[in-house]
């Protein structure tokens, strides 16, 4: 087991004047499982590959444990990586798949054996063993290319979207296996995926990355409640948060007839008298027509226990559209006008210019 340190790391690519990772900052701990997660083109795959080994740094620093690997060839780095494609030899066996770095190693056949049946019992392949690769579904072809992972018994398991090639019922499924398995197994794990919801469901802590640079590392419930900017609060959450343009006054900002007063420390992250209102779907309480947002059903999800409810507004500009989110089944109809208020406490607050969240102390 390892800690996976990242210090003021950086890489360009050629060709190119913006890094694809800039100073990257990045501590995980030992057991942790770190899911990066951002928009494509964001660095998260760049900053796996250079952990593995697979690209250069060119300012930093990268530690596994004790040890610095900035300059270490992959082999040396003790790491264990699952690819999306799975990257199985199709002329081979699963266990054959599973135990091949160890036959190159030159492990002893019976430790060998013993390694592959364990892993395959973990992973629930144990009568696949024989089978080759063509004759497994999705799910279980990305089983194995994680077994080959475990058998090495690395000090940090590296996950380049693993699960990008599943249907959606699969992803689900096996994502809760990852998860688990993760947790039975104890290793450092860093994951790549640019699924928010893959990303909330499965990490300890969750990185977003946006252009090259680190926003906010938290846990999920961190970068829930508390976004530092308005990138990670519209990232974050599905669907996302509704974002609403508001001026400030001597008394606070009016939201849907509903008036915030403002901290002293809020005011002083202020650089105008302009700012941005996040609310989240479930946010929002229905109020009379006369005292809140007004706007019109134009969409409604029915999902059985929840319903959202999409409404176009004038508030804040003509293409407005509002997410809310309400018990299932609620007798909402298209075309239905609909009155807003954010509830006491939903309301995150940002400064319009610089993006950043105004703390409340």
């Amino acid at each position: 087991m390892a800690t996976v340190s990242f210090r003021d790391t950086t890489r360009y690519y050629a060709g190119v004047d913006r890094p694809a990772v800039d100073g990257l900052d990045l501590e995980v701990a030992d057991g942790e499982f770190l899911v990066l997660v951002g928009p494509s083109g964001c660095g998260k795959s760049t900053t796996l590959r250079m952990l593995a080994g697979l690209e250069g740094v060119d300012y930093g620093q990268i530690h596994i444990g004790d040890r610095d690997v900035t300059d270490l060839p992959p082999k040396d780095r003790d790491i264990a990586m699952v690819f999306q494609n799975y990257a199985l030899y199709p002329h081979m066996s699963v266990g054959e798949n599973i135990g091949f770095h160890l036959k190159i190693a030159k492990m002893p056949k019976a430790e060998r054996e013993k390694r592959v049946r364990d892993a395959a019992e973990l992973l629930d392949l144990t009568q696949y063993l024989d089978r080759k690769p063509a004759k497994l579904s999705g799910g279980q072809r990305q089983r194995v290319a994680m077994g080959r992972a475990i058998v090495r018994e690395p000090s940090v398991f590296l996950m380049d979207e693993p699960l990008s090639n599943l249907d959606a019922k699969l992803r689900v499924q096996t994502r809760t296996q990852i998860a688990s398995l993760q947790r039975r197994l104890g290793i450092t794990t860093i994951y790549v995926t640019h699924d928010q919801v893959e990303a909330m469901t499965m990490g300890d802590k969750v990185a977003v990355l946006k252009d090259g640079l680190l926003q906010q590392c938290d846990t999920p419930i961190g970068l829930f409640a508390r976004p530092v900017n308005l990138f990670v609060a519209g990232f974050i959450g599905s669907p996302a948060m509704n974002l609403l343009p508001a001026t400030v006054d001597v008394d606070g900002v009016v939201v849907g007839g509903t008036r915030l007063p403002l901290t002293t420390a809020q005011r002083s992250g202020l650089t105008s008298d302009k700012v941005v209102v996040g609310v989240r779907p479930e946010g929002w309480d229905t109020v009379d027509p006369e005292s809140g947002i007004t706007g019109v059903v134009e969409v409604v999800e029915e999902l059985g226990s929840d319903q959202y409810l999409y409404c176009k507004s004038t508030y804040g500009g003509p293409d407005q559209v509002l997410t809310v989110r309400t018990p299932g089944m609620a007798p909402w109809q298209r075309g239905e006008k609909i009155s807003l208020t954010p509830k006491a406490g939903a309301v995150h607050l940002f400064d319009e210019a610089s993006g950043a969240r105004l703390m409340d102390s």
